[in-house]
């Protein structure tokens, strides 16, 4: 299997780098062609999240994946105006099975900072979906995926790692529960409107907390994720006015430049009297400028800010992550298994196609010889001995040749590849015939296919 796995995650790479390796969602579909013709790989996908940017690919057969490895680093390098060295040291790679193992990691949330949060599978599944549509995906990674998907759903039903699942949403809820007494007399400004901003906003609810206010790009999302919650839907533009007024701001966007600057957050802190004020930003790249922490009464977090709550929750989870890890074994080493036995597949259509043309050929001789009158039970006799001896030809003269060698070992194969499980009878009796020396009339060896030679 030409799989391979390169990129860089919450484990390997600080924030600020995470940042600048992220890819919009509008440049996926244009990378992952540039990907594939620069770096010459056959498929591709890439997901990119808050906590990690990665890039699945098969690579072309009988080519170093070394080779490949490093022509991805150098276009990602290029691509997002690296040096080579900062990235070179924080990226990892795996190839073949060790790719395929860390997929279904990444899927069933082992890999995440979070053990378990369950948004990874849908943004890999929409990373997938992508790369179909910009033309990347092809037959082998369509079927890797396809399994990924499958055992990434077992892990979640045949352990507990997913239930509860503490998200990086609730962990920041959590925090939030740590800075301020009681959450029920706060208010919070999410900015964002996608999937960890509804968890979020979910979170806040149950912990009671009624007064949010929702920011995003485009108000009619906006206001279709307050309506589920109770809460105000606002444009970006007008931030300002609501962010003096709020206890909790948290932020999670799929921006390229920051959302909120430190000029705009000091302006607001006029009006706060010294209140704290509590900042969560959960995006990659960052929607607040570090510079926002360094401000008196401004607890500013970002997403690796949260791993203390995040290490106690990988330690509850940690009887479950070996159950998980059992189940992935065993369905890599299945999905190994079948990709091995399809090599065969080809040699198998080609044994069926020659013996096929061998029953049909003696079979019209045979029809042909009921027509002009031959006795029955000769014609059949004829019939199941020429079917017999053209099948068998090939494979008998193989064995010869194979003990000539004393190649004891294709011996040994045959053996097993032909049924004959009794290691103690002779390889070469049947029913008392020694039908290796049965000698082949002339005719019979010139009609057999010459497609096995």
């Amino acid at each position: 299997m030409n799989l391979i796995a390169l990129g860089i995650n919450h484990n390997s790479a600080a924030v600020d780098l995470r940042e600048r390796v992220a890819f919009a969602p509008e440049q996926v579909a244009e990378a992952l062609v540039e990907v594939c013709d620069q770096a010459g790989l056959d498929e591709a996908v890439i997901l990119s999240t808050c906590n990690r940017t990665e890039l699945y690919a098969i690579v072309p057969d009988n080519t170093p994946t070394t080779d490949r490895v490093m022509k991805v680093v150098q276009w990602m390098v290029s691509y997002h105006h690296l040096s080579f060295d900062e990235l070179h040291h924080s990226a990892y790679h795996h190839q073949g099975n060790d790719a395929l193992r860390h997929l279904v990691q990444v899927a069933s949330g082992l890999d995440s900072m979070v053990l378990g949060e369950p948004q990874i599978f849908g943004q890999l599944k929409s990373a997938y979906a992508v790369a179909l549509e910009a033309g990347t995906v092809g037959s082998e990674l369509g079927r890797i995926f396809q399994r990924v998907f499958a055992l990434s759903k077992r892990v979640r039903t045949d352990t507990a790692i997913g239930e509860n699942p503490v998200s990086v949403a609730y962990a920041a809820v959590d925090l939030a529960g740590h800075i301020f007494s009681a959450l029920n007399g706060c208010s919070a400004l999410l900015v964002g409107a996608g999937e960890t901003i509804e968890l979020v906003a979910r979170h806040l609810v149950g912990a009671g907390l009624s007064e949010i206010v929702i920011a995003n790009r485009t108000l009619d999302r906006a206001r279709e994720l307050a309506q589920k919650f109770g809460a105000e839907a606002v444009l970006l533009s007008d931030i300002p006015r609501h962010l003096s007024g709020v206890d909790i701001v948290i932020t999670s966007t799929a921006s390229q430049l920051p959302i909120l600057g430190k000029g705009a957050v000091e302006q607001a802190l006029k009006g706060r009297k010294h209140r704290p004020w509590l900042m969560i930003d959960l995006a990659v790249p960052r929607d607040i400028e570090s510079q926002v922490g360094e401000l008196s009464d401004v607890y500013l977090y970002c997403v690796d800010d949260l791993r203390e709550i995040v290490d106690e929750n990988l330690r509850s989870r940690s009887s479950e992550a070996r159950k998980a890890d059992t189940i992935i074994e065993e369905g890599v080493q299945q999905y190994m298994e079948e990709e091995r036995g399809l090599v065969a597949v080809d040699t198998v259509k080609e044994y069926r196609a020659m013996a096929e043309q061998v029953r049909t050929l003696e079979l019209q001789r045979a029809q042909r010889a009921l027509a002009r009158g031959d006795d029955s039970r000769v014609v059949l006799e004829q019939l199941s001995r020429a079917v017999t001896n053209k099948l068998i030809h090939a494979p008998t003269a193989g064995l010869k040749q194979a003990g000539a060698k004393g190649r004891q070992d294709l011996v040994d194969h045959a053996r097993q590849l032909l049924g004959l499980e009794n290691e103690s009878s002779s390889a070469s009796t049947v029913s008392g015939q020694d039908n290796s020396d049965i000698e082949l009339p002339p005719t019979a060896v010139k009609n057999t296919p010459r497609t096995l030679q």
